[in-house]
Formats: C-alpha cells, structure tokens, sequence
C-alpha cells in the first residue's frame, strides 16, 4: 500500500453546548492511501459528518493529529490550510451546493479561477470534465434547469476541477432516486478507477459495499474495519 495521502491518529472533536460539552469523535485513527476508496457508515449522530469536515481540514479536531501528505495539518496557517482545501482535496455534497447564478460550466471552472489556473487551461479542464461525468451538451444550464442526477454530477466535476489527491464525498446519493444514485455511485468508482482517492460518508450498504475498505462508526468511534 502507498504512503497514507491522509493519516489521522487520535482525533477526538468535542462541541460545547449549554448543557455541558459533546463529544463527537472519540479517539479516532485511521490512514488512506493513494489508491484507496474508504466507506464510513453508522447510524445518524454517530460522528460520520464530524470526522469528514476533520479530514477536509473544514474544522479542527479538539485533541489528536491528522497528516496530509506527512504534514500536521492543525500547525499550518490559515491561507495554507485553505489553500490544501481548494487545490488538493475535492468536496461532494448530499445537497450539490452548487452556485446557483451560474452555469454548469461556470461552477466547474470557478475553483480553478480562484486556484489561479490560466483561462486557457480553466477552459481545456472545464470541458474535459463536464464531458467525463457526460455533461457537455447541459454546459450553459444552471441548477435549476438540471435534475438532482445532472447537479450531483456537476458536483464530482466541480470537486475534481484543480486534480485533487483526495475526494470526500459526504452521503453523495442521500437526495436521488435509487437508479440514479446507482448512476453516481458508479462516476465514483469510475473517478477511484482513475487514480483518486476517496472517502465516502453514507447511510447506503449498497453504496459501501462497493469500497475497497469499509469504517463502521457507532457513538464517535471506529467500531469496525481494521485502521489500515
């Protein structure tokens, strides 16, 4: 197996609330590597939600370390932090998030705007993937004018627009019907296939069986599948 792209090594996230505080991840480890696909499933509140804004550098964890690619991501700046966040990991929602003022090709091409990618190479890379995830005649629509399938769509695109070493996908077929959520899960085999890593958050056995490792979380913890 490759060197780990994400190891997280005790990461415990406790919230404070007015009643006391809650603690949502306990003592949590376990590493991806580059060719991995990593579901995480578990009952509704059990931490799934919490330990993938952890690993997406979205939030900080209360106690425990987590490394990006050898690094301790908690130790570096704001703007490097961010930077991590646009360039080198990619997110994919259960509700798209798309902008919904822009076309679907300008919601691809907007993170790469903003990682300071050439026009040139944002048009050339705008085009290769909207034609990937089989998009390229919906461009000029905007998520109002596309089905729930065609936004999630739009969303792999767009969360893959800067080639990012890790994509994290948080109950990615939670809003789809069945056949159409079978359509997504199998553009995410196909992006593993093509060389990303990916962790998936979801509710679906269906959709973690079709991961080569599978985490169970119950209450915080890592309740099953072996921390590779």
């Amino acid at each position: 197996m490759s060197a780990a792209v994400i190891e997280a090594t005790g990461l415990t996230k406790t919230f404070p609330m007015p009643a006391g505080p809650v603690t949502a991840l306990r003592n949590v480890s376990f590493s991806v590597s580059p060719d991995e696909y990593v579901a995480v499933s578990g009952p509704s509140g059990c931490g799934k939600s919490t330990l993938l804004h952890l690993l997406g550098s979205v939030d900080t964890a209360t106690s425990g370390t987590l490394l990006f690619d050898g690094r301790d991501i908690s130790t570096l700046p704001d703007a490097e932090r961010s930077r991590i966040r646009l360039t080198q990991i990619g997110f994919v929602f259960q509700r798209f998030y798309l902008l919904p003022m822009l076309t679907a090709w300008e919601n691809v091409e907007l993170p790469q705007g903003e990682a300071g990618v050439s026009k040139p190479e944002r048009r050339a890379r705008t085009a290769e993937l909207l034609d990937y995830v089989g998009l390229s005649q919906r461009a000029q629509h905007r998520p109002s004018q596309l089905s729930g399938g065609e936004m999630q769509r739009v969303a792999i695109a767009r969360a893959l627009a800067n080639s990012p070493r890790l994509l994290l996908a948080d109950e990615p077929t939670g809003e789809l019907d069945q056949s159409t959520g079978e359509q997504i899960a199998e553009l995410l085999d196909r992006v593993h296939a093509d060389g990303n890593a990916i962790v998936v958050v979801t509710h679906d056995p269906a959709i973690a069986a079709r991961a080569k490792r599978q985490l169970k979380m119950r209450d915080g913890e890592i309740v099953a599948g072996a921390p590779a």
